[in-house]
């Protein structure tokens, strides 16, 4: 996220939520004068066709205490590609979605610009590219997953490799030499996170608060998501470990949380869906954006922007809160297969007919 993953100038973040939900977009976010993170934004967590199909498979797989959701909110299983819907303030033209684009499988929003992840392993940026965020690497393919930070992007190839483009001013995109083995990315303000097969986190870039220093010992990891200066990982029993900057209460995680299957990461504020497709938020509420809707249930997936938050319900549509001023709601009648919060605007997927 800015894509923050969390929420300083705006900041953006999106998560990934692995091999347990269909899709999530996970976002970055933005605050009065914060610097966006983005999450690794919520994406769609459809595989790509065998052109992308991911060679490492992870090892740390959710246990029977977060076993996914009910067949009522169990989102649909194999590639939901579609086209790209997007809303909220549209300034860079990071809601200017390029004519033409289709087979999209996975977005990823930024502080001021979007990715999507296509179908057949290619990947598409639109928006604001003062720092070269929107400069995808020549010959770049074979990519399964995406992700959108405040001025950078992530692609996680199909070889458990990642690529990163964009501003480098504190190693974002510098990855790790010898990286390999990863099976999910999420991008935060300024810093990166990486999840590798046998459960445990590589983090890199920015670490003012500790943000890019991983909890020693940390494992049996399937998600993790980048906020502005903090991380989040979703461990294989259902708990939720955060680390970094806690300055708004965004990495107190709430006491007995557990059954989490999804996580997202947003300026200063944190999700967490649970298997029984209810949301808990928790962390800055300046704009509402922890303020989880009264009677909010049937979610597969989550995302969270700069200040405001997204899920992702059963039947398709979309439920927004926070920042009301700058997001709108979801457009009337959108019934989409994934989402991603960024620096104060929505993507979505609607899915081919």
């Amino acid at each position: 996220m800015v894509a923050y993953a969390t929420v300083l100038p705006r900041i953006i973040r999106t998560v990934l939520i692995g091999g347990l939900l269909a899709t999530i977009a996970a976002c970055a976010g933005t605050g009065a004068t914060p610097t966006p993170s983005s999450g690794a934004g919520a994406t769609a967590s459809s595989v790509p066709t065998a052109t992308a199909t991911p060679t490492v498979t992870p090892t740390a797989t959710p246990t029977a205490a977060v076993a996914s959701p009910s067949a009522t909110v169990t989102p649909p299983s194999g590639p939901q590609a579609g086209t790209v819907v997007a809303w909220g303030q549209g300034s860079y033209a990071r809601t200017k979605v390029p004519a033409g684009l289709s087979n999209v499988i996975k977005v990823a929003a930024g502080y001021q610009h979007s990715v999507a992840l296509k179908l057949d392993g290619t990947v598409v940026v639109w928006g604001a590219n003062n720092a070269g965020q929107t400069n995808i690497p020549a010959g770049l393919s074979g990519v399964i997953a995406i992700a959108a930070g405040y001025y950078h992007s992530l692609a996680l190839k199909s070889n458990g490799t990642v690529v990163g483009w964009g501003q480098n001013s504190y190693g974002q995109t510098t990855v790790p030499a010898g990286l390999s083995g990863v099976t999910a990315i999420s991008a935060g303000g300024y810093h990166d996170l990486a999840l590798k097969s046998n459960g445990t986190v590589v983090a890199w870039g920015y670490n003012t608060s500790g943000q890019a220093t991983v909890p020693h010992g940390l494992s049996g990891v399937i998600a993790v998501s980048g906020g502005y200066q903090f991380s989040l990982a979703l461990k294989s029993d259902g708990t939720v470990v955060a680390w970094g900057r806690n300055s708004n209460g965004q990495t107190t995680v709430p006491a007995g949380l557990s059954g989490v299957i999804a996580i997202a990461a947003g300026y200063q504020h944190s999700l967490a869906l649970k298997s029984d497709g209810t949301v808990v938020a928790w962390g800055n509420n300046s704009n509402g954006q922890t303020t989880v809707p009264a009677g909010l249930s049937g979610v597969t997936a989550i995302a969270a922007g700069d200040w405001h938050s997204l899920a992702l319900k059963s039947d398709g549509s979309v439920v927004t809160w926070g920042d009301s001023e700058r997001v709108t709601a979801a457009p009337s009648g959108l019934r989409s297969v994934a989402v991603a919060g960024g620096g104060s605007f929505c993507l979505a997927i609607v899915p081919n007919p």
